[in-house]
């Protein structure tokens, strides 16, 4: 027998000594989810609210998790948010949104207002960070330590997990907000706030809307000319992941992705044809859908929650 085997699982250790419960909040451009789910991850409720302003949308959040609290109770709870986050646990702000580009919600605090009245531990990073661990835990990244989950929605986030674990260094991965070459002849200004043309405020969902007006993005047909500069800029977003820090293997989803599904053949054609030959990249199909579709994001913070546990399970 092992050390570890002699150390009780977070599943064992909750299921006999506590609710054996989590409670997750996926904070999201346009809407939030609450969930409520089993230490094994099985789903047993999930709530949804919309993203409004900042007092409002957390009130209602609040309102969800205190029903819970006095229903049943949890162990744990795993927050992820949209960003830019603080993250150092360190930091006066710790758990903050910082400077975003959702409308009224930069210096919120997110994950201490809804987190510290219930005295459990909490998981708190990006959503897209939830989304790739929930996928690196039940999903099409399993056992990858090495691989990013890109959402193509709203807006464009990257979770990028290296050596199994989210990368930190000084804050969490932004590449949806690099500035990247445009295709010839296009000089559209794009939508982002901070960057304009970053591959963001290029590819988006709120992009694409900003470029054609009030068409619906899934209505959009495959055959039309956005679809070229939306796969260009995400080509090349690709192409810094394969190159940067060698993902293995690159999921991309969110509400834009999930419903126009021809964009993820082309986007891998165009990094290879950018790439190459360069690195070999492995054999495809190397950018892919996320396996568990639409539930990585809500997932996602219950898949932090039930780490954290396991790790204080390890610890002690």
């Amino acid at each position: 027998m092992t050390v570890t085997d002699s150390i009780p699982s977070a599943a064992d250790r909750y299921r006999n000594n506590g609710t054996g419960l989590i409670a997750g909040v996926e904070l999201g451009g346009t809407k939030c989810v609450c969930v409520l789910a089993t230490i094994e991850g099985e789903s047993i409720e999930q709530v949804t609210v919309p993203t409004s302003s900042p007092e409002a949308t957390l009130a209602a959040i609040d309102a969800v998790l205190d029903r819970w609290w006095r229903a049943t109770g949890f162990d744990a709870m795993g927050i992820a948010s949209f960003g830019p986050l603080d993250l150092d646990p360190r930091s006066a702000t710790y758990g903050y949104v910082t400077a975003t580009s959702k409308p009224n919600w930069s210096h919120s605090d997110v994950g201490m207002r809804l987190s510290r009245r219930f005295g459990v531990p909490m998981a708190f990073d990006t959503d897209v960070n939830g989304a790739a661990i929930a996928e690196r835990t039940w999903g099409a990244a399993r056992g990858i330590d090495d691989f990013a989950y890109i959402t193509l929605g709203t807006g464009v986030g990257v979770g990028l997990i290296v050596h199994g674990k989210p990368t930190r260094g000084f804050g969490h991965c932004e590449l949806g907000h690099i500035r990247v070459p445009r295709l010839a002849g296009d000089d559209w200004p794009g939508s982002c706030p901070f960057h304009a043309a970053c591959v963001e405020g290029l590819a988006s969902g709120t992009a694409i809307k900003a470029r054609l007006g009030s068409e619906h993005v899934g209505s959009i047909a495959q055959d039309a000319p956005i679809w070229d500069s939306v796969v260009d800029a995400l080509a090349q977003l690709c192409q810094v992941l394969a190159m940067g820090v060698g993902a293995c293997r690159i999921l991309i989803g969110g509400g834009v992705a999930n419903g126009q599904p021809h964009l993820l053949p082309r986007i891998e054609a165009r990094m290879r044809d950018n790439i190459a030959g360069y690195v070999n990249v492995p054999a495809g199909p190397y950018v892919v859908a996320p396996e568990l579709g639409g539930q990585a994001g809500p997932l996602g913070p219950i898949a932090m929650a039930i780490a954290l546990l396991e790790t204080n399970a390890v610890a002690e």
